[in-house]
């Protein structure tokens, strides 16, 4: 049964991501996604204990949350274009105790996702190592998909970057020069592009670790990107003209504007470690902007999406 999950899913994934860019180039009118992130099975009873090195070896609350915003999110109507998973699927290291069971347990519990809402997958530091190796990188393709890709969908080009190769790939420079190129190739694309059915609406990013928690000047911290990195990068998205960066990884809700520039930190499904709940974000695209609010699971699984949301949807 595991193995049947884990190629249903990517079958998913990867179907989604391959076809998007012929069909999903054009504007045809408002749309949303669900912005999830840190599921991290294996982190809750880990803090709980003051062990957060270990891999953690209960993590039937981090299944039964996800669940249930697997739940919340079927629910909603009219359904989300994705749900993007901003990397941490789980708490276990490469090559550590309980990771093959976190993986599949999770991928269990992501199986009952409505067949109509695609699953995006984003790369997190425990789920590649916090110094990735080519090894690693591998076994995170082979049980996830890419770490690094863009799609299309409703006019919005996205890309979705393996962070940690921002943070620290001393032992896999080629794959960070590999990821580098492509996405200078991609914001060149997005930037040059001249003709409005090759121009897209809006360019968004998707990756774990967030460039910045409240401000670009702020110092460096396990929860950002260092400062040199964080600011080069804020310089080639602004060049581009991307929209919003949606992150996770801080575990709380956080983020700031900078030059017309969204960077997005969402708290988790799983594990909290500030005053936040167990939630997932809404993200509302209009022609001329992107518009998000943070839902607990309760509140998405009892009211549904924000009022003012659903308004941006019908106008």
């Amino acid at each position: 049964m595991a193995d049947t999950v884990d190629i249903f899913l990517k079958a998913r994934h990867r179907t989604f991501v391959g076809l998007t860019e012929d069909v999903e180039r054009e504007w045809t009118g408002p749309f949303y996604f669900i912005q999830a992130a840190d599921p991290q099975l294996g982190l809750m009873k880990a803090w709980r204990e003051g062990d957060c090195d270990g891999g953690g070896d209960e993590w039937a609350e981090e299944v039964q949350l996800t669940k249930q915003a697997v739940e919340a999110v079927n629910q909603l109507r009219p359904r989300p274009r994705f749900m993007v998973l901003c990397g941490d699927l789980v708490h276990a290291m490469p090559d550590t105790p309980f990771r093959e069971g976190q993986e599949q347990d999770l991928k269990m519990a992501l199986k009952d996702t409505d067949p109509s809402i695609p699953l995006v997958f984003v790369s997190g530091n425990h789920d590649l190592g916090n110094t990735p190796t080519p090894r690693t990188l591998q076994q995170y393709c082979s049980a996830w998909g890419d770490d690094y890709f863009s799609f299309w969908v409703g006019g919005v080009l996205c890309l979705v970057l393996n962070s940690q190769l921002f943070y620290d790939a001393s032992a896999c420079p080629q794959q960070k020069e590999a990821q580098e190129s492509w996405l200078e190739e991609h914001l060149r694309r997005a930037s040059s592009s001249t003709t409005e059915k090759s121009k897209p609406i809006h360019v968004l990013v998707f990756q774990h670790i967030p460039l910045f928690l409240k401000n670009p000047d702020e110092d460096d911290d396990y929860f950002n990107l260092q400062r040199g990195v964080r600011q080069e990068l804020l310089q080639r998205f602004k060049r581009a003209g991307v929209k919003a960066v949606f992150s996770g990884h801080y575990h709380r809700n956080a983020g700031g504007c900078h030059d017309g520039l969204d960077m997005v930190v969402s708290s988790a499904i799983g594990c909290q470690l500030g005053e936040d709940t167990h939630g997932v974000r809404v993200v509302v695209v209009t022609k001329d902007e992107v518009v998000h609010r943070y839902h607990s699971l309760e509140q998405l699984r009892d009211g549904g999406m924000d009022e003012e949301l659903k308004k941006l949807l019908q106008a």
